[in-house]
């Protein structure tokens, strides 16, 4: 059973490093003053896809995501660990979007590539940690959806079953296709890049990145057309620019702090029965313990 897979991937800041230029005026994250990594948890996300392409022969897995021309970084990284082809949905319309504006974009987008089988992204991004886009994704396009999934089982008579972690324990959960998953970081870690794909997909860009006095390498994207990344605008997946970017948002951030944790004192114990027995009545007055 060949499978159509779409991966929802994000280009993240690296929120270990934010500093007072990290917020716009406006209100929206400064992503150009914040180094960009890929979302922690697409690449679980990833794992499992290419997981059910390894088990499924002929299936193939699409990278799909939504940001400025440097975001096709994160296609380029799936193509390297194994992913078939990607899009990058850029446009400054899409500028400042909130959960609610980003899904209805995403959803539009797989409208316009093709209703897949398999819809997967990570649980939620560390620059919002909202868990909101992946649901709200199965929502709009009207598909059942599994979350904190950890495990994909099985995949077979138009059928999945996953496990998924929730608190207090683990479900094991059946939904038919085609649905939309979303994978907690505790599942399998992304596998390495391949050092062939790796040389294959080095030079792969989307038309927004090529420089416009010239492509170096330019015989090469005339043979290899696998080099020229997917790339979709606003108009392109048919958006309603309403429903886009800051327009379509009415979540509005109003700040961004980088807290330090601190010790306000520490205090050295030894294992004698009175420095015990007083932390035992330091708990207690506490109400730590008792």
């Amino acid at each position: 059973m060949s499978l159509k897979i779409v991966v929802l991937a994000k280009q993240v800041p690296d929120t270990r490093n934010v500093g007072p230029d990290a917020m716009t005026p406006e209100g929206t994250i400064n992503r150009s003053a914040l180094p960009a990594v890929f979302n922690p948890e697409d690449l679980n996300a990833l794992e499992q896809a290419l997981r059910l392409k390894d088990q499924n022969p002929g299936s193939t897995v699409t990278i799909v995501t939504m940001g400025p021309p440097r975001a096709a970084e994160i296609i380029r990284e799936g193509l390297y660990r194994g992913a078939d082809n990607g899009y990058l949905l850029s446009d400054r319309a899409f500028a400042g979007a909130d959960t609610l504006a980003t899904s209805y974009a995403l959803a539009r987008t797989i409208e316009k590539i093709g209703v897949p089988d398999l819809v997967i992204g990570g649980r939620q991004a560390i620059d919002g940690d909202t868990a909101q886009v992946g649901p709200q994704v199965a929502q709009k396009l009207n598909m059942p959806q599994v979350t904190y999934v950890e495990d994909v089982l099985s995949c077979a008579d138009g059928k999945i079953v996953v496990k998924r972690h929730i608190d207090g324990g683990v479900e094991t959960v059946e939904a038919p296709l085609p649905v939309v998953l979303t994978v907690n970081g505790s599942a399998a870690p992304c596998r390495p890049r391949n050092a062939k794909l790796v040389m294959k997909y080095k030079r792969a860009m989307a038309p927004m990145e090529m420089p416009a006095e010239g492509l170096p390498y330019a015989e090469e994207y005339e043979k290899k057309p696998y080099l020229t990344l997917g790339q979709l605008s606003a108009a392109d997946v048919e958006a309603d620019l309403a429903q886009c970017g800051l327009s379509g948002s009415p979540t509005k951030v109003k700040a961004i702090e980088n807290i330090v944790f601190k010790a306000k004192e520490s205090k050295v114990l030894t294992a004698s029965d009175a420095d015990v027995e007083s932390l035992i009545q330091e708990l207690l007055a506490n109400h730590t313990i008792g």
